[in-house]
């Protein structure tokens, strides 16, 4: 995938960086949060009220495993 590489090693990713067109998973929103709700993706963390983020490590991992 050309975004892989784009990822920083380590950190925090917001919705937008993991998601097409921008990230490197191709998937919708909802299709995102569905998958959230029933495992089939990271659960988030809340750095605060209005931000939530996924671990780059988990991420990669996701893509590794080719799930998404």
């Amino acid at each position: 995938m050309p975004h892989e590489t784009s990822l920083p090693e380590t950190g925090f990713l917001r919705l937008k960086s993991i998601l097409a067109p921008n990230g490197p998973i191709p998937v919708s929103k909802s299709t995102w949060w569905a998958g959230v709700k029933d495992g089939r993706f990271p659960k988030p963390q809340k750095l605060g009220a209005r931000v939530t983020v996924w671990r780059v490590e988990e991420i990669r991992a996701l893509i590794e495993t080719g799930v998404a």
